[in-house]
């Protein structure tokens, strides 16, 4: 009561109390891939002539009958509108029908929701299986991504890190010391970013059967899987694990396979009533992907794959020469990549050493002499969950690649 009486008003927290921005959302790292690349265009604009090996992007045009698609199916009025949030039914239908040929695993098209790019599935998925207090496991290195949306979800992520020693393929020794009450799933990536690691079938199908006996769900990111070489073979988790269908959700999408980043279609696959939960959320999220989109899509799935082969055969070159390139610099180890297209050296032996007058200690400081004295642009393995790496994308044209690495070699020479 004030001194007349009267009721004293409630008071009005200050803004400055709360904050401006949410703890949940102010919590969230860049994606440190987007961000060295983004850094790298900014240095070319103003004049530098930077070379990028950051973003995980084809340099390579989607091919022609999916651009023709695009464009027939933006002239036509039906695409102009509001479609089924789960995806056009006869591209959940070609999703479906391209898993069952390519992996041999039966898919109904009610199993199958169509997101908006890779990154979408991968959110979703985590905010529809998991509730604060929940542990995911985390083989890394692993994808920039991944921790930060198992964050958003309230749960938290259990890095479990296998080296260069060991071709950063984790065992199930690791995963089950990792392993706790409050487990509730395991993500899979392979063919791997960052490392382009593959497990063989038999790795696959041990992970699939540890996860089973312990009622862990696995999520499997499969977005690379039409990216091998050397003769290895991609092996999807539920094909090596029927048993897993009801506790199993696969990540996939156009995205790298067939140089469509930015025409953002990527799906998820599991059991119906994920998928109706996740296409449920999405429904609020960002309702439909854009039509004009999925009918590229659409057209990638069942239309011919020589332009994705002619890609491929690209990338093994480039694998080769970046490898080769790499090893020879002092101090750096360079597992082989037999996936995706990404090298990720080992550069501890490079560290404590003075680069242009400045000691570095760690690999982002590395990463950022070889930006700044060098002009190459590589994103540091910390953001990977594994310092002492530095990852590079060739999927970038070969001169660039050469001269990059060469600059680099240089730099680390003097």
């Amino acid at each position: 009561m004030n001194s007349t009486g009267a009721a004293a008003p409630a008071s009005t927290p200050s803004p400055a109390a709360h904050g401006r921005i949410s703890r949940r959302i102010g919590a969230i790292a860049e994606s440190a891939t987007l961000a060295v690349d983004a850094k790298a265009k900014a240095l070319k604009a103003a004049g530098r002539p930077v070379i990028g090996f950051g973003a995980g992007e084809p340099d390579f045009p989607t091919p022609g009958h999916i651009v023709a698609a695009a464009q027939e199916a933006a002239a036509d009025p039906r695409n102009h509108r509001y479609s089924p949030s789960a995806g056009l039914p006869e591209l959940r239908a070609a999703i479906a029908e391209a898993t069952r040929r390519t992996d041999g695993i039966d898919v109904d098209p009610s199993q199958v929701l169509v997101t908006n790019g890779g990154k979408q599935s991968v959110y979703q998925t985590f905010a529809t299986l998991l509730d604060p207090g929940d542990e995911v496991i985390l083989p890394a290195p692993y994808w920039t991504t991944y921790p930060e949306a198992i964050r958003l979800a309230g749960a938290r992520e259990v890095p479990v890190l296998a080296g260069a020693d060991q071709g950063y393929l984790p065992t199930i020794a690791q995963l089950e010391a990792a392993r706790t009450d409050a487990t509730r799933a395991v993500l899979l990536c392979s063919p791997s970013n960052p490392t382009g690691a593959v497990m063989d079938r038999e790795q696959v199908a041990e992970l699939g059967r540890w996860a089973l006996e312990h009622g862990i769900w696995v999520i499997s990111d499969e977005i690379y899987q039409h990216l091998t070489y050397d003769g290895a073979e991609f092996t999807s988790v539920l094909a090596a694990v029927p048993e897993l269908a009801d506790t199993c959700v696969l990540l996939n999408g156009v995205a790298k396979t067939f140089a469509m980043t930015g025409w953002r279609v990527g799906w998820t696959i599991g059991p119906t009533d994920v998928i109706a939960a996740a296409a449920n959320l999405q429904s609020h999220l960002t309702s439909n992907v854009a039509n004009v989109s999925q009918r590229a899509a659409l057209a990638a799935l069942t239309g011919p794959m020589d332009a994705a082969w002619e890609m491929l055969e690209a990338f093994d070159r480039r694998r080769r020469t970046i490898v080769e390139r790499l090893a020879a610099i002092e101090g750096m180890t360079v597992p082989t990549p037999r996936g995706a297209f990404y090298a990720f050296p080992d550069v501890t032996g490079i560290l404590g050493r003075e680069i242009a007058g400045t000691r570095v200690e760690t690999s982002a400081e590395l990463a950022a002499a070889i930006l700044e004295h060098a002009e190459v642009a590589a994103v540091p393995g910390e953001a990977f969950g594994a310092p002492g790496h530095l990852r590079f994308s060739y999927a970038l044209a070969d001169a660039d690649l050469v001269e990059g690495i060469d600059r680099v070699a240089a730099l680390l020479a003097r």
